[in-house]
């Protein structure tokens, strides 16, 4: 089969590689239909690296799937071939003691598609996966809307975890794919008032479009002052979703007393900061997100009965064969991109 390989900084190629196969009894053989490009992967591209997470070239990227089912394993019943799925990327073990908990999202054993030292990614032709990341689509959903789930249940957990009350006041920092999947189920949660901010303009225009009360771009404008003119209390619940200093420093300022900052973006650094007089007065929480935990079939549920509208986000679409430019537009983040599906 031909998958897509790293073998470099900003370096990506098709190569022919064995085709996996059925080895355990829950395995189900995927014949990928469309792969929506993250950040993260985006990351691996042009710095080769996420923290401790360091490529070894040659290396399968993607992580957020959708696909065909092939063949299946002895113990499979939740799927058969020719069902069309949802991939959920983590493979987690049930058994240390954060799968006990609750909280398999840190499950000390996980394997994450298109992780550096766990699985290859699913931009490839075929991949396997257990039982329990097979998350069937309606006949009727597009099969792009897929991998959408995947972002779309990260900003699920994160809304779960910290909108308060109906009418909370929030802020959500960088409007990319997973500011946007914060945005959506935050205003169907009843999100009061979103304010939303992005150095690309194309992006707070579509976070207009979904219902944000207020968009601004820090290039131009200060937006601490322009939304605490508006909400001089401050917000209920700041979501940083672009990964970098400023927005984290913006966060401690537009922040209420006993606010919570949501940390989701993912610095290209391996230290940042915090203003700890700001901080410790104001008593805020901070926590970190990491990825979702059992929430991609809500957020298939959200996209499938039509109560949030995930089209708008894939702005551009590109055949397999066309992946290196795919990746260069979204590192560069030209002609307005959301999100680049590649389809198959």
């Amino acid at each position: 089969m031909k998958a897509m390989f790293l073998t470099g900084i900003r370096q990506i190629e098709i190569r022919e590689t064995p085709s996996p196969s059925i080895r355990n009894p829950d395995d189900v053989l995927i014949r990928m239909g469309a792969v929506g490009i993250c950040g993260s992967d985006v990351h691996y591209y042009s710095t080769g690296r996420i923290g401790a997470q360091v490529v070894e070239y040659p290396f399968t990227v993607g992580h957020e799937g959708a696909g065909t089912v092939v063949e299946v394993g002895s113990s499979v019943t939740k799927v058969r071939p020719g069902d069309r799925i949802a991939i959920e990327p983590a493979i987690t073990c049930g058994c240390c003691d954060q799968c006990r908990a609750g909280r398999a999202n840190t499950c000390r054993n996980n394997r994450f598609l298109g992780c550096p030292g766990q699985i290859p990614g699913c931009l490839a032709e075929y991949i396997v996966m257990p039982e329990a990341c097979c998350f069937p689509l309606r006949d009727t959903t597009p099969m792009e809307w897929g991998p959408i789930s995947e972002p779309l249940a990260i900003g699920v957990y994160a809304v779960k975890n910290s909108v308060p009350m109906s009418g909370a006041k929030i802020g959500i920092l960088g409007m990319g794919p997973i500011g946007m999947t914060v945005l959506l189920p935050a205003l169907h949660a009843g999100g009061a008032s979103a304010y939303c901010t992005d150095k690309v303009d194309a992006r707070i225009a579509l976070a207009q479009k979904a219902g944000a009360g207020y968009i601004g771009n820090p290039l131009r404008q200060n937006v601490v002052a322009d939304i605490l003119e508006q909400e001089p209390l401050g917000l209920d619940v700041v979501f940083e979703c672009c990964g970098q200093q400023e927005a984290l420093d913006q966060a401690m300022d537009l922040l209420k007393p006993g606010g919570t900052l949501m940390v989701i973006g993912i610095p290209e650094v391996d230290r940042v900061s915090f203003n700890v007089d700001a901080m410790r007065r104001k008593e805020i929480r901070i926590q970190n997100v990491r990825r979702q935990e059992g929430c991609v079939q809500e957020a298939l549920d959200l996209i499938e009965s039509g109560a949030l509208n995930v089209e708008p986000l894939i702005t551009h679409n590109f055949p397999f064969e066309q992946t290196a430019e795919a990746f260069d537009l979204v590192e560069t983040r030209r002609d307005g991109v959301m999100k680049a599906m590649i389809r198959f």
